[in-house]
């Protein structure tokens, strides 16, 4: 039909998903995880809730792309300075996971996928991890920098155990520049041993 037509061609207003995020956002933070509805988003942001569902599926799909927002693929290109690429990398994590937002979703995010019976492992912790990003930050570094028998996933593990702590537990983990601290702990993990060949060949 023609004006079906014309829906299909019209371009997405960009304002009503901001809205829709934004008042999630902020009902995450002032009312908790489960009171995050669709119901609820759409009277705080004044969208109707069958826009935001033609936006995103359910509830969860919403609040998860309101709290972490391409975290999957940030946009850090690798300098090839180590220390300086894992500092942007850790600060950029940090800021994600450490957000309010994040931190009342979390738990209640993790606890759904887990019940769910689609639940998909690699799927869901692809959403807040950036271990291929980690991967291209070692490949840019120079050979000096980067001891070849230290596991990239493990590095990465010890990072996101350091980035959740700090993200999502601020009051347990208080701690003083945790990206400085996080940065440094990781490149002294990287750095060869003395005696070490360097990564020419890896």
């Amino acid at each position: 039909m023609p004006e079906q037509g014309r829906r299909r061609g019209r371009p997405r207003d960009a304002g009503i998903s901001e809205r829709a995020l934004g008042a999630a956002r902020e009902l995450l933070v002032e009312q908790g995880f489960e009171a995050t509805t669709i119901q609820a988003v759409a009277e705080r942001s004044g969208v109707h809730a069958s826009a935001i569902y033609r936006r995103w599926p359910s509830r969860i799909e919403l609040i998860h792309e309101a709290t972490f927002p391409g975290l999957g693929t940030p946009s850090l290109a690798p300098t090839g300075e180590l220390a300086h690429d894992l500092l942007a990398f850790v600060r950029a994590y940090l800021d994600v996971l450490g957000a309010p937002a994040a931190r009342a979703a979390a738990a209640g995010l993790l606890a759904h996928r887990q019940a769910s019976p689609e639940f998909d492992p690699s799927e869901f912790y692809l959403r807040v991890s950036t271990r291929p990003k980690l991967r291209d930050i070692l490949d840019a570094a120079p050979p000096s920098a980067v001891d070849p028998d230290v596991d990239p996933d493990d590095v990465f593990d010890m990072l996101l155990g350091a980035v959740l702590c700090h993200g999502l537990l601020p009051d347990i983990a208080r701690r003083p520049h945790p990206a400085e601290r996080i940065t440094d702990m990781l490149v002294r993990i990287l750095r060869p041993l003395p005696d070490a060949p360097g990564r020419e060949g890896r």
